[in-house]
């Protein structure tokens, strides 16, 4: 069976804490005839993955080395940083780098943000994960700085958040490979600029028999 012979599909990369529920449904609704299989991704492996064509878009968090690669950028995420429900940070409702001097803050292998000097104390040892930092939050070894959607994704009942005010933040950007800019990324994008199915500014759309 050649390509040409393949039934058509559309593989979308996601990286952590990302949901894209909303623009899959609209997919489903507009384009039923085309499935779209989701590609969970870690943060660091998203560019590569959509350059070796492991999926044909992706959203991904920005700053990333976009080598080969078009993104438009989403959204920018509030920065938090996740504390015991009984730490003094709770007291406020933002809080700055300044205030996290005594703190041990958490460094994850996998952290998403671009630091030019991280706040805080350093830990002993880096966790392998956000996952692992949120274990080691819990247990009072320290805190952790995150995009506020990992936060939500790792949400336990005995710890909370407040909004960092001078951390850096992370972008959330749609990306694909910019020579395979196909048909169906083009639906995509639309989809996920808002363009209704009529737009004009999406690709042509077949016209209805009479």
């Amino acid at each position: 069976m050649t390509d040409s012979d393949a039934s058509p599909s559309f593989r979308l990369a996601y990286v952590p804490g990302v949901t894209p529920t909303k623009w899959v449904r609209i997919w489903n609704e507009r384009i039923p005839d085309v499935p779209l299989t989701l590609v969970p991704v870690p943060a660091a492996d998203a560019c590569d993955l959509l350059r070796s064509r492991g999926a044909d878009a992706g959203f991904v968090r920005l700053p990333a080395d976009r080598t080969d690669l078009s993104a438009i950028p989403l959204y920018t995420e509030t920065t938090v940083v996740v504390v015991p429900k009984d730490h003094l940070v709770t007291a406020a409702d933002e809080v700055s780098t300044e205030e996290l001097a005594d703190e041990i803050v958490l460094h994850p292998l996998d952290d998403v943000l671009d630091w030019e000097r991280l706040p805080g104390r350093p830990a002993i040892e880096r966790p392998a994960t956000t996952a692992d930092a949120i274990e080691l939050v819990a247990a009072g070894v320290g805190v952790l700085v995150v995009p506020q959607s990992l936060a939500r994704l790792h949400h336990r009942k005995d710890l909370t958040y407040r909004t960092v005010s001078d951390a850096p933040t992370s972008r959330v950007a749609l990306s694909w490979p910019e020579e395979a800019t196909t048909d169906q990324v083009e639906d995509f994008i639309g989809i996920v600029r808002g363009r209704t199915v009529n737009s004009t500014r999406g690709r042509a759309q077949p016209q209805p028999q009479p």
